[in-house]
């Protein structure tokens, strides 16, 4: 005999609709926005100047990209980006994994001790004036390794991958190793982190946001232009009505539309320094989710 199916009570349904129409409102708040940035930078200036775009470019156009992407400087910024990203993950990648493996181990003596001192500096971090002097007597201060470096392990990310070794992997597979005369490096790299990729995805995917998102640390530590992340190129630019002024002036319009053509270029900008992150995020949502729902696990 199949069981019958459970059937929502009243307040279940209601707990439903108006949860529905409460995300629903979320989500158009957000992507209203979204949608209007992206529609300006595909319009023609006279159409954004003139305020006729709302949810669909108006006079399809990509002049303001194909500007963009004969400015050297923002080029360049886009490259230093994803050096700065690649290199930053890879590190980071290496000393979480490096820290927490150590620390899901039960057999680790001090390992309490350890991860209290990681969590102290969580809540009490250092001010900036004492880091900078910091990063400055050690001499990296204007260099590549001032982006990727000073933030080389995220402590939050370093308890989920412990949380994940500890509650995952089983304690049989350590045993099993050992017997067999395996190291703890061998059994690291050969037994761990086959079986880690779901939090390795989690990892990278943090601090590969994290780090193209970037710009404080450029902004405070770098000094070089060809030096800057592509954050804080455009934040430059977008604060500087002469900089973008000087991206426009070869064009062959009148004065008076340079004004529009500004404000697409402003709106081109935007999208401009989004796209890897927009692309990205519907594919890697996912993983997010799962990695929030580890670190919820206390271990």
């Amino acid at each position: 005999m199949e069981k019958g199916k459970t059937k929502d009570s009243v307040s279940d349904k209601v707990f439903y609709v108006v949860n529905g129409l409460f995300l629903f409102f979320c989500l158009v708040v957000v992507a209203l926005p979204l949608i209007n940035v992206i529609s300006q930078s595909f319009s023609s200036p006279q159409a954004v100047i003139a305020g006729r775009v709302y949810l669909w470019p108006v006079d399809f156009n990509v002049n303001a990209y194909k500007r963009i992407f004969t400015t050297k400087l923002l080029m360049i910024g886009y490259r230093n980006s994803f050096l700065y990203t690649f290199v930053g993950t890879l590190i980071n990648i290496v000393m979480t994994v490096a820290i927490a493996y150590p620390l899901s181990r039960k057999d680790f003596v001090g390992r309490n001790i350890i991860t209290g001192l990681f969590v102290f500096t969580m809540i009490f971090s250092a001010p900036l004036i004492p880091t900078y002097l910091t990063i400055k007597n050690l001499g990296l201060l204007d260099t590549f390794w001032v982006m990727v470096l000073p933030g080389a392990i995220s402590v939050y990310n370093m308890i989920i991958a412990r949380t994940f070794f500890q509650s995952t992997i089983p304690a049989e597979l350590f045993e099993a190793a050992e017997l067999d005369g395996a190291s703890d490096i061998r059994v690291l790299t050969s037994v761990i982190l086959p079986l880690s990729k779901p939090i390795l995805a989690v990892l990278v995917l943090y601090y590969a946001v994290g780090h193209w998102n970037s710009y404080f640390d450029g902004m405070i530590y770098l000094n070089t232009e060809t030096k800057f992340p592509l954050q804080v190129v455009l934040r430059n630019i977008l604060a500087s009505v002469e900089t973008i002024e000087q991206m426009v002036s070869s064009i062959d319009i009148a004065d008076a539309q340079k004004l529009a053509y500004i404000e697409v270029m402003k709106y081109a900008i935007i999208v401009f320094g989004s796209i890897p992150v927009i692309i990205l995020y519907p594919f890697v949502q996912k993983y997010f989710v799962k990695g929030v729902m580890i670190g919820s696990v206390k271990g």
